[in-house]
């Protein structure tokens, strides 16, 4: 992590830990917000205006935080608006790095190896983890916000008119089911799977497991009679949702030791997952090799590296 614009020593995946050696997660630090008119949003500072060409998203392929947002930036057609580097999916001794890795790119905004340097451009003295997403600013060259959330909501309505397509992913009549579903699945789900796989203690593994696969078990029964969960077309609930189930049995499973069903075991939610990578745009943010990539080279869970051959991807997708 960086201590006061340094990197002070190799990556690790576990942040903190809790009184039990459960894995804490480290709360995002930028939270500015773009608006169509410039005016502050629901947190941070105005100034943030929306404009073709001014913003940049960093991202990596193997991360569902970062994914998240390139869903949101293909389901509003911003793909004009905004650019996007992405990150090599092998995490090294200064974790995310940009290169050459196939699918993923160099950073033609700032020119930086490693995603700690962006925190350090926007503030020199930046104590914490070098998190992705982050959306940067070219204009004023600083970090606009690196909290998933935020940006996922500010892509559905911050740009405004910029954005091509009228799909709407926060629609108001159904905000208040959609915040309960993502209170609910956050952190028995999304970042349970992390709790189990990052768990330094037995009973921490067990309560993280065991709040994985009830909340499957609940999931799977919402979609009893639909196709998505709230609309006819995938809101931020679907999205929260997806890319978790997307890594279940590519990573989850077996590295994280979420093993005691498969995706590939919930017909509901395995038809849910084919309907959203048929969904025109999605299937381009999902990169199966990154994500299995990347998982396995968390060296403190895997310390050969060696990446499975299995599972049958075809197979799990299969309607």
């Amino acid at each position: 992590m960086l201590v006061n614009g340094k990197w002070t020593e190799d990556w690790q995946p576990v942040q903190a830990k809790d009184e039990k050696g459960g894995f804490v997660r480290q709360t995002s630090s930028f939270r500015n917000w773009v608006t169509p008119d410039g005016s502050a949003g629901p947190t941070g500072e105005a100034g943030f205006e929306a404009s073709p060409g001014r913003y940049h998203l960093y991202v990596a392929y193997i991360c569902p935080w970062a994914s998240r947002t390139l869903i949101g930036r293909k389901l509003k057609g911003l793909e004009d608006v905004i650019s996007v580097s992405v990150a090599e999916p092998l995490l090294g001794k200064q974790g995310w790095r940009f290169g050459d890795y196939p699918g993923a790119t160099e950073d033609h905004v700032n020119g930086v190896t490693y995603m700690h340097e962006i925190y350090t451009r926007a503030a020199p003295d930046f104590t914490g983890r070098a998190t992705v997403p982050v959306l940067w600013d070219k204009q004023r060259n600083t970090i606009v916000n690196n909290e998933s959330a935020d940006i996922l909501r500010m892509l559905n309505g911050g740009f405004g008119a910029l954005a091509k397509n009228p799909i709407d992913l926060y629609p108001a009549e159904r905000r208040t089911e959609i915040d309960a579903f993502n209170d609910r699945i956050y952190p028995d789900l999304n970042n349970g799977v992390y709790r189990a796989g990052f768990a330094t203690t037995q009973v921490a593994y067990e309560e993280a497991f065991a709040d994985v696969f009830s909340c499957l078990d609940w999931v799977e029964q919402q979609f009893e009679g639909r196709s998505f969960l709230f609309t006819d077309h995938p809101t931020e609930s679907d999205i929260r949702l997806f890319v978790t189930l997307v890594r279940f049995d590519v990573a989850y499973h077996g590295i994280f030791k979420c093993n005691l069903r498969r995706l590939s075991d919930y017909a509901k939610l395995r038809a849910f997952c084919r309907r959203m990578l048929d969904w025109p745009g999605i299937a381009e943010t999902v990169n199966l090799d990154h994500i299995k990539r990347g998982y396995y080279s968390i060296e403190s869970l895997n310390p050969t590296k060696i990446v499975p051959v299995g599972p049958d991807l075809a197979e799990i997708f299969r309607a």
